[in-house]
């Protein structure tokens, strides 16, 4: 039975698609995540985490949690930003380095994916995941309260709102 909930197939999809990444960026050390945040802090270094953390779409705490096993490996360096109260992130030459191993496997992996879902539908689906990515999805005072009103009511009124099961 297929759930028509997007939040719950586009986390499903994400966890396929990274285990299937995660598989493939092994022999590198990296996983996909991680992968990602080198190419990313490569681009824009010298970057703080703040900024990082939004461009990424993570929350701070979760951006300094991905970092540390990086910057423990030797792989990014955080230093004293410009106003003395941020750090700044950067890639090290051991992080080039393991980004130059790991981008062969990535390459393979983005090829493997296409060659399933076919590069057309690949274009498509990387288009309306960013436009995903870019949305506000800002929650109007009236949505919270019907929402809140829905729970207070019980299941059944639940299932009347077209929420996911």
């Amino acid at each position: 039975m297929t759930v028509p909930c997007n939040c719950y197939a586009l986390r499903q999809a994400s966890r396929r698609v990274s285990q299937f990444y995660d598989q493939l960026l092994a022999p590198s050390g990296l996983r996909a995540t991680q992968y990602m945040l080198l190419v990313e802090v490569e681009r824009l270094a010298p970057i703080s985490l703040l900024p990082l953390a939004k461009h990424m779409i993570m929350d701070r705490a979760t951006i300094g949690h991905n970092i540390r096993p990086l910057e423990a490996n030797g792989y990014l360096t955080l230093t004293v930003g410009e106003d003395r109260r941020s750090r700044e992130v950067s890639l090290t030459e051991a992080g080039r380095k393991v980004l130059a191993e790991a981008k062969p496997l990535w390459q393979r992996a983005q090829a493997i994916f296409e060659a399933e879902i076919g590069p057309e539908e690949s274009a498509k689906q990387r288009t309306m995941l960013r436009r995903v990515a870019e949305s506000e999805f800002a929650v109007e005072e009236g949505q919270l309260d019907a929402a809140r009103s829905a729970v207070a009511a019980g299941p059944a009124r639940l299932k009347e709102t077209g929420s996911c099961p």
